[in-house]
């Protein structure tokens, strides 16, 4: 496996987004309904949402591939609380996933956190019933830190742990 992870540029926005929607499907119906799924792959990675992102600083956005082919991708941010950077989205083609395609990521953002932003904490959310990320997140250091429900609009609401890791 010849696996490369570079940042996303304005060309691979459209394949990231047709990844997205792959993953999702996979993962969140019995999770979230099917209405708030479309809503928020929309309003995420929409062309010109992502084209914004990629043009702000503090806001990273990588890709990986395995021989040349999409397979995951991670999205990460600076916060406003100081030191501190989110995983803002990771993830990774169900047929690729438990390879270390998403550690692999992880790394990346880790790296980019503490040596290039010069932050002490990671910190992602994650839906309270997706036992699965909740469960990779944890192997790899990850601690459950809050509770959150968040109405995100069109009377949809995220009900999610904050997880952190040290940096």
């Amino acid at each position: 496996m010849s696996l490369v992870i570079t940042p996303l540029v304005a060309a691979d926005i459209a394949e990231v987004a047709a990844l997205a929607r792959v993953v999702w499907q996979a993962t969140y119906p019995g999770i979230i309904s099917q209405a708030q799924i479309d809503h928020m792959l929309g309003d995420r990675y929409g062309r010109a949402r992502v084209a914004n992102e990629l043009a702000t600083p503090g806001i990273w956005w990588d890709v990986a591939r395995v021989d040349g082919v999409l397979v995951g991708f991670a999205a990460s941010l600076t916060t406003l609380r100081q030191g501190e950077m989110k995983l803002d989205k990771l993830y990774v083609d169900p047929a690729q996933q438990r390879q270390g395609i998403g550690g692999a990521l992880i790394d990346t953002v880790v790296a980019r956190a503490r040596d290039v932003v010069g932050c002490s904490t990671l910190i992602l959310a994650v839906n309270k019933q997706n036992s699965r990320a909740i469960t990779a997140y944890d192997k790899y250091g990850f601690s459950v830190r809050e509770s959150v429900r968040v109405d995100i609009g069109n009377g949809f609401v995220m009900d999610d742990f904050i997880m952190a890791r040290t940096l």
